[in-house]
């Protein structure tokens, strides 16, 4: 029995038969609600529960309108994310031109995923 005190929510929660999954960005990226809902339905029917998602991102430009145009691809994941019912978005950072760009930009991400219930986790570029 754990000695840590539990909100009256974590209290009401219990395991189920689920297997937890990545989903790739690349599988959730630019389709539509119909097909977000239709995979998030094949997931639960084969006994999957999508906890997270993963997406590579580059910001290979030192230019303002090519870091807007990444964030906003990443704005995009987050909510799909969301709407498939992740909790957490693993976003890689493959290269980084000007990471005076791209932290602001990754925590205004950070910022839409948090309003959205989706945790980012960054790896490869520290946000601080």
């Amino acid at each position: 029995m754990s000695t840590t005190p539990r909100s009256d929510t974590v209290e009401g929660c219990r395991p189920i038969e689920r297997t937890p999954v990545a989903v790739e960005a690349t599988t959730i990226a630019d389709v539509s609600r119909d097909d977000l809902r239709t995979l998030a339905a094949e997931l639960a029917r084969e006994g999957y529960v999508p906890a997270e998602v993963t997406a590579e991102v580059r910001f290979e430009e030192d230019c303002s309108l090519a870091t807007q145009r990444e964030a906003d691809r990443l704005r995009d994941i987050v909510d799909a994310a969301a709407f498939i019912g992740a909790n957490q978005l693993t976003v890689d950072v493959d290269a980084v031109e000007c990471p005076e760009k791209a932290r602001p930009a990754l925590s205004a991400v950070a910022e839409r995923a948090h309003r959205d219930g989706v945790s980012l986790d960054v790896d490869g570029l520290a946000l601080d």
